[in-house]
Formats: C-alpha cells, sequence, structure tokens
C-alpha cells in the first residue's frame, strides 16, 4: 500500500521534471530563432522557459549543452527520415546500399541551411563554419556541430542495427561511422560551391556531390588514382 500510495507523487515529480525539461529546450530554440543565434543568457533562457536558473542546471550542465539538444532535436527529422527510408527499402538490397539510399533520399539540406544561418548570425560565414581552408571557426562552434553530428553518426548506427539485427555492430558503427564522416566533407564542399543556401541549384549541388561520396565508399578508396579527382 505504502508503495501504491508513492507513485502517484512520483509520476507527478517526473512529469514536472519534463515538463521544465521540454521547456528549457523548446525556449532555447524560440530563442535562437529570434535573435538568429545561440548568443543568448541562462537569465534569458530561464524567463523564456518560466523556470529557475538552478532548475535549467538541474537538467543541463552548460548552455552549450541546452544549445546541442536543440541541434540533436534539428537532426532528429533527419534520423526519422533514414529510420523510414530503411524500412521501405528492398528486403534484398545489401545494407551499405540500402543505408545509401535512406542518405539520398533523406533532406540533409535543410538541417544543414540552418545551421548555416544560425551561425552566420555571430559573425561567420559558412566557409568558417564548417572550416574550410584558410577560414576557421571559433572553437566552440566546431565543437557544437562534430558534436551533433558525432550524435547523429551514432543514432544512425542504432537504427541501421535495429533494420540488421543479425549485422555486425563494430562493421554496422565502421560503416555508418564513414558515411556521416564522409556527409561532412559534402557538407563543406556543398557550403564552399553554394554559400550554405537552400535553392534549387544548391540542392543539385548536394545531391551531386553525395553520390560522388557514396560511390567513393562502394568502390573503395584502392581504386582511386592520382589524377581522379575532379573540381
Amino acid at each position: 500500500m505504502a508503495e501504491q500510495r508513492r507513485t502517484p507523487a512520483t509520476d507527478r515529480r517526473e512529469a514536472l521534471k519534463a515538463r521544465h525539461r521540454r521547456a528549457i529546450v523548446d525556449a532555447a530554440a524560440e530563442l535562437m530563432t529570434e535573435i538568429g543565434g545561440t548568443d543568448f543568457t541562462v537569465d534569458q533562457l530561464a524567463a523564456r522557459a518560466d523556470v529557475s536558473r538552478r532548475t535549467v542546471f538541474n537538467h543541463f550542465k552548460t548552455l552549450d549543452d541546452i544549445t546541442l539538444e536543440v541541434f540533436r532535436e534539428m537532426l532528429g527529422a533527419v534520423l526519422d527520415n533514414v529510420d523510414a527510408n530503411l524500412a521501405s527499402a528492398g528486403e534484398g538490397a545489401l545494407m551499405f546500399d540500402r543505408l545509401a539510399a535512406a542518405l539520398r533520399a533523406t533532406d540533409l539540406v535543410t538541417p544543414i541551411a540552418e545551421f548555416t544561418r544560425i551561425f552566420e548570425s555571430e559573425g561567420c560565414g559558412p566557409a568558417q563554419i564548417f572550416d574550410l581552408g584558410d577560414h576557421r571557426p571559433n572553437p566552440r562552434q566546431a565543437v557544437l556541430f562534430e558534436r551533433a553530428i558525432s550524435d547523429l553518426g551514432g543514432r544512425i548506427a542504432a537504427t541501421t542495427l535495429h533494420h540488421h539485427p543479425s549485422a555486425d555492430p563494430f562493421e554496422v558503427d565502421l560503416m555508418c561511422g564513414a558515411l556521416v564522416g564522409g556527409s561532412l566533407a559534402v557538407v563543406r564542399r556543398w557550403a564552399l560551391a553554394t554559400g550554405g543556401t537552400d535553392t534549387a541549384e544548391s540542392r543539385r549541388v548536394w545531391a551531386e556531390l553525395l553520390d560522388r561520396m557514396i560511390g567513393t565508399y562502394r568502390t573503395g578508396f584502392g581504386a582511386l588514382g592520382s589524377d581522379t579527382g575532379t573540381s
């Protein structure tokens, strides 16, 4: 009986914690949209979420962790699309080909263009955001972006294993890590060529670069010569 009496109170506390966390993340996303960047304060965030500063730090250690959670949710749509596309792929297809087809069918341009918009508002152009040439992002931006992409790679690996439960987890990690890392190289080249904008032409460039990346991994680097690249 005592345990039964404690359960509703525990449930209420857990529900309140979940509501507070949701409010904090939603408030961060709203502030990032309104100010066009990630440069908001704990006080601004707490006021927008209608919670105390202490509550904010009960859920997240730093503001960067909150920003990363917003990015994680932005990329969650990518994961959902990959999941759906893997589910709809032909059962007889090879695992690599199914994942490659899922990536081709997933809209990656929209979230990457949003990353560009957010970071550009903090004084960085696409070349700086994605570490191109002599243009370097500031350390905070580089860490946030790389953590978001690394997290996405791990989630895609878990999703792939869900659809291929008999696969070797190590091989799946290697494959997904390679494809996500390759996608980051695609992002860099795409940003340099298009300025990180979302247009019909930039999407054509994205599809072309993605196909080149997938084809290179599919064939293997051993097949590459010293003069196989194109500008």
